[in-house]
C-alpha cells in the first residue's frame, strides 16, 4: 500500500505555502552568518513549537535537531537536512523583504531551504500515525564556510537514534521552476582555497627596469594556470580555478614589492585535485624564478566531493517523477563546481542531494541571477514542490 496520495500530499503542501513563505522572509530579512544565528534558530523554534516534535539545540553552534516518531512503530531513521546561514555580500534586489544587515545577504537560499524544511516537518507531523520510524529533521548554521555540518556530526546528529539514511534540497534560479534535478555518484565538487604571494622590488613606476614588478607576473601566473587546467587536466575528470582577488599596491606611481592572489579550486575526484595542485605549485614556482622573483602558494581543503548513493539517488528521481510527473525531474549530466557540507553526512550514510529549480517567473534559468549573486531571487511557489519532495522522500524512505 502507497505511504501516501499524490495529490493529497501536494495538496497539503500547497495549504502550507503561504506559512512557509513568510517564514522564509522574515529569514530573509534578518541574515545571519556563520554557526552563531540566534534569531534563526528562534524562528524556527517558534515554527516548530506546535508539532510536538523532540527538539534539541546545539552546543557549540545555534543548530536545531528535531525528531517525529512515527506512531505505527518502530522502523528506520532519516535525516533531512536545511541550512540556516547567510553570505558576507551585499543584496541589490529592491525586494521589499530584503536584507536590512549591511554586507549580509541570503544569496544562496538558505532562507528558502529552512522554510521549506519547517513546512515539511509540519506535513509529517500531521500524518505520523500513518508511517513507522523516525523522521530527524537537521537545521544546520555555518554551511558556508564553517564546516556547520562536520561540527554537527561531532555533536552526534546523527545518532540516538541510528540514523539510516540523509537527503538534502538545495535551490537554484538556473533550473526550471519546480523541477527536481540530480544524479548518482559526485554532483558537487571538492573546494580548496588557494593563496599565492609573489615577490619582486618595488621602486618608482616611471622606472620599471630599476625595481622588479611582481604585477604582470601576477597576471602572467593567472593566465598560465587557465591553460594549465585546459591542457594538462583530463576534460572528464574536470577541476576549476578561479583567482578572485589580487591585492598589491597603494598608489597610481609606486611599484609594490608583493602582489597576493587569492581563489578556488574546484575538483570531482582526489586524482585531479593532486594534479592539479601540483600544477599550480610548478607554475607559480617557475614563472616567478623566470622573472627573477620568489613566489609561495599556499592552499587550505575545504569540504569534501559531494558523492551521492547511486541507490538513492535513483530512489530519489522516482519520488520526484512520482509527485511531479515525467517532465518534473530530470538526471543531471554533470556535477556542479560548487562545493556542499552536506559531503560530511553522504561520507557517514547513504543518501542523495538534489536541486529544486526555482527560476523566477519570467526569466530563463540560463540567464536569472544565480546563486551567490547580489541579485538573485527566486520564485517561491517552486517551495510548495520542496516541502512535498522531503515529505515523500521520508514516507516512502520509511515504507520500503
Amino acid at each position: 500500500m502507497a505511504p501516501y496520495v499524490v495529490d493529497e500530499l501536494l495538496a497539503s503542501a500547497e495549504a502550507l505555502l503561504p506559512d512557509a513563505i513568510a517564514l522564509r522572509r522574515k529569514i530573509h530579512q534578518y541574515p545571519e552568518q556563520g554557526l552563531q544565528l540566534p534569531r534563526t534558530q528562534a524562528a524556527v523554534l517558534e515554527a516548530l513549537r506546535p508539532l510536538d516534535l523532540e527538539v534539541t539545540t546545539g552546543t557549540s553552534l545555534t543548530s536545531v535537531t528535531a525528531d517525529l516518531r512515527g506512531a505505527a512503530g518502530a522502523g528506520k531513521t532519516i535525516l533531512l537536512r536545511g541550512d540556516m546561514d547567510a553570505l558576507p555580500m551585499p543584496e541589490d534586489t529592491g525586494l521589499e523583504f530584503a536584507s536590512e544587515v549591511a554586507g549580509s545577504m541570503h544569496a544562496c537560499g538558505h532562507d528558502a531551504h529552512t522554510a521549506m524544511l519547517a513546512g515539511a516537518a509540519r506535513l509529517l507531523a500531521d500524518r505520523r500515525n500513518t508511517f513507522a520510524g523516525n523522521v530527524r529533521f537537521m537545521f544546520q548554521p555555518g554551511e558556508e564556510g564553517y564546516f556547520g555540518a562536520r561540527v554537527m556530526l561531532e555533536e552526534g546528529v546523527l545518532d540516538d537514534p541510528n540514523v539510516d539514511a540523509v537527503f538534502a534540497l538545495h535551490i537554484t534560479p538556473n533550473a526550471p521552476t519546480g523541477v527536481i534535478g540530480t544524479k548518482p555518484g559526485p554532483i558537487m565538487a571538492a573546494a580548496n582555497v588557494l593563496r599565492i604571494t609573489v615577490t619582486g622590488m618595488g621602486g618608482h613606476a616611471s622606472s620599471p627596469y630599476l625595481a622588479n614588478d611582481p604585477m604582470p607576473v601576477a597576471a602572467e601566473i593567472i593566465t598560465a594556470l587557465q591553460v594549465m587546467v585546459t591542457r594538462r587536466i583530463n576534460t572528464f575528470d574536470p577541476v576549476v580555478i578561479s583567482i578572485t582577488k589580487v591585492r598589491g599596491g597603494t598608489t597610481n606611481n609606486v611599484i609594490p614589492e608583493t602582489v597576493t592572489l587569492e581563489g578556488t579550486l574546484r575538483s570531482v575526484s582526489e586524482k585531479s585535485r593532486m594534479q592539479a595542485l601540483a600544477g599550480i605549485e610548478r607554475i607559480v614556482t617557475n614563472i616567478a624564478a623566470a622573472h627573477e622573483m620568489i613566489a609561495d602558494f599556499t592552499n587550505a581543503p575545504g569540504y569534501p566531493v559531494v558523492v551521492n548513493n547511486a541507490e538513492f539517488a535513483t530512489f530519489t528521481l522516482d519520488v520526484a517523477h512520482k509527485l511531479f510527473g515525467d517532465r518534473g525531474a530530470f538526471e543531471m549530466p554533470a556535477p556542479v563546481m560548487g562545493a556542499e557540507d552536506f559531503s560530511y553526512l553522504l561520507n557517514e550514510r547513504p543518501g542523495a542531494f538534489a536541486y529544486l529549480g526555482v527560476c523566477p517567473a519570467g526569466e530563463s534559468p540560463s540567464k536569472a541571477h544565480g546563486c551567490h549573486s547580489n541579485r538573485m531571487t527566486i520564485d517561491e511557489t517552486a517551495m510548495r514542490n520542496g516541502i512535498a519532495m522531503y515529505a515523500a522522500i521520508a514516507l516512502d524512505y520509511l515504507a520500503n
